[in-house]
């Protein structure tokens, strides 16, 4: 399952940070932030639960870049 998620982010490279952040969160299979759009698309482990897992992918995030939001 793949998913959109808008996003707020300062910079390209804090974009880049969110996106591996993402990527490293169990059940994601693949993320792709687009710094121009403020967008995050999120494809999902086959079996996880989206809203359990963005809120991990949320916190990853606020890790590396703790000024970043995601619209969930």
């Amino acid at each position: 399952m793949k998913k959109s998620y808008k996003i707020e982010v300062d910079c390209a490279n804090c974009a880049n940070k969110m996106e591996e952040a993402a990527k490293n969160t169990a059940g994601v299979k693949d993320c792709v932030v687009n710094y121009m759009t403020l967008k995050m698309k999120v494809e999902f482990d086959e079996g996880a639960e989206p809203s359990e897992v963005m809120q991990e992918v949320l916190k990853n995030c606020k890790k590396v870049e703790d000024e970043c939001e995601i619209y969930l």
